[in-house]
């Protein structure tokens, strides 16, 4: 596959930027390659900087719900683009925007938009520590809520641990603050509660998890949470960047009817722009400055672009019939891999939820972290090549999620079949665990 210009801009990246790339995940090593550069992107279709075009499935990473530059999404944004970009005040958009989400979501009685994901969940576990009073948080193993100090902690070999550092430059005392849990795992989360008594300010969790890959909540489990929480005066912490409108308008909370205390959401509204948001009950969210005593700030708060791209693409996310469709669409897809594996006698197992995948290469059920790790990391790096080879962009990890969007065709999904199955000739069936 000839990848010159890539390969020209990787080396001339990794002068000045570490590793090349500015996100690990991009630099491709966990399949083995060198990363491609990505020039432009239309409808389903993601373009590298040597002129090919690819299938995509990353959807940067799930906001592209409409696909890539939708026409009326594009329509408004030229025309915010006349009226400047960046005020650093507040704006019309903003409160819009505001409300839109809060009528989609109304457990967000009250919400503040910040520039990203990551930080919304910091800001949202600021926000629960000082309502609470308390400084320890729960989290679920495998689940990934930004970059942030106190979220970058794994768990240790037992079902409860007080926290690891993940990462360098992490203060153990950050991460002792970290409780860490298995997901799925109620009775894990009772034993931490019981340990720790009146010192859990809250318990974030993705209520689909998307960062291990796609694992869905067992029955009760989310229920189990807010009850869990509700008993033990700590906050239920729904970490829906991932999620919130992608799996229908209103987010996971939703479909299972519950209420957290708070939710953060990202890129998703604002159409992939750099937005996240964080809110809640209006007890709670009355804490945040200038209400209260809990300080979080942005100068990018609001941008005017992120809002109108936010704003156009949720319009259009109003009617149900785009996400019947992206369901349907997802569903045979998977249902085809399904089978293709099935018939060439390749062990796999497809986690579906909506309009996002993950095929995990492993005979097991995929339940909790310690499930997904099983999976065999290199036959999906070779699957991964042999797909990029045919042009279907997939994530590049086993451990993400495939995304389909509102451009993709009946076609796509045919293409993209064939590609599977040239891809599972002559397959080594020996190493997949």
């Amino acid at each position: 596959m000839i990848t010159k210009k890539s390969k020209k801009l990787f080396i001339e990246a990794q002068k000045v930027i570490p590793g090349g790339v500015n996100s690990p995940v991009r630099a491709f090593r966990a399949v083995g390659l060198d990363p491609l550069f990505v020039s432009q992107a239309r409808g389903s279709k993601i373009f590298d900087a040597d002129g090919k075009v690819y299938i995509d499935y990353v959807s940067s990473w799930g906001p592209m719900i409409l696909g890539h530059a939708h026409p009326k999404v594009h329509q408004a944004m030229s025309r915010a683009l006349a009226h400047g970009w960046s005020y650093g005040a507040a704006t019309e958009l903003e409160v819009r925007l505001a409300q839109k989400i809060s009528q989609a979501i109304p457990s967000m009685e009250l919400l503040r938009m910040v520039s990203s994901g990551t930080e919304a969940a910091m800001s949202a576990l600021r926000v629960a520590r000082g309502f609470t009073g308390r400084d320890k948080i729960i989290k679920f193993e495998g689940c990934y809520h930004g970059h942030a100090d106190s979220f970058l902690v794994k768990a240790g070999s037992g079902a409860i641990t007080f926290g690891i550092p993940d990462s360098a430059g992490i203060p153990p005392s950050v991460a002792a603050h970290t409780l860490v849990a298995p997901y799925n795992d109620l009775s894990a989360v009772q034993v931490i509660f019981d340990q720790n008594p009146s010192q859990i300010a809250g318990v974030i969790v993705e209520p689909v998890a998307g960062n291990m890959g796609i694992v869905l909540p067992r029955e009760g489990f989310l229920k189990g949470l807010e009850e869990i929480c509700r008993e033990n005066g700590s906050l239920l912490i729904f970490d829906e960047v991932i999620t919130g409108f992608r799996l229908t308008y209103g987010g996971v909370q939703k479909i299972f009817g519950i209420n957290p205390d708070l939710t953060c959401l990202g890129k998703i509204i604002g159409g992939g722009m750099p937005v996240g948001a964080y809110g809640g009950r209006r007890e709670v969210m009355g804490k945040v400055a200038p209400l209260g005593p809990v300080y979080q700030a942005g100068t990018l708060s609001g941008n005017p672009l992120a809002m109108t791209c936010g704003l156009a693409t949720l319009e259009i996310l109003k009617d149900k019939a785009i996400y019947n469709k992206i369901d349907s669409l997802t569903q045979d897809l998977c249902q085809g891999l399904n089978a293709l594996f099935a018939r060439k006698g390749v062990p796999a197992r497809i986690n579906r939820s909506g309009s996002m995948f993950t095929l995990f290469f492993t005979r097991e059920e995929v339940w909790d972290y310690s499930s997904a790790k099983k999976a065999d990391v290199g036959q999906y790096a070779k699957y991964f090549q042999k797909m990029l080879q045919a042009r279907i962009w997939l994530p590049p990890s086993q451990f993400e999620a495939c995304f389909v969007s509102l451009a993709h065709t009946q076609k796509d999904m045919e293409r993209t079949l064939e590609a599977a199955e040239a891809a599972l000739e002559k397959w080594d069936l020996q190493k997949t665990p």
